[in-house]
């Protein structure tokens, strides 16, 4: 299955199962966006983001964080 950017559930999972320990609160959107485009099983155009879909992939990271 491929991610796109609309998958915000899976791709916030994903980012919380590669980066357990990680605190997503001190995560800047920059990096963010760079691990999100780097997951083995996204497939979709880096420059389709934007603030709104990288801040719902960011609560549900917090979510599995917390």
């Amino acid at each position: 299955m491929s991610l796109t950017w609309q998958d915000t559930q899976e791709i916030g999972e994903a980012l919380y199962d590669k980066f357990p320990d990680t605190d997503p609160k001190t995560v800047r959107f920059t990096d963010m966006h760079q691990w999100i485009c780097s997951l083995d099983d996204f497939d979709d155009y880096p420059q389709k983001s934007n603030e709104k879909v990288l801040e719902a992939i960011l609560l549900v990271w917090l979510d599995e964080f917390e």
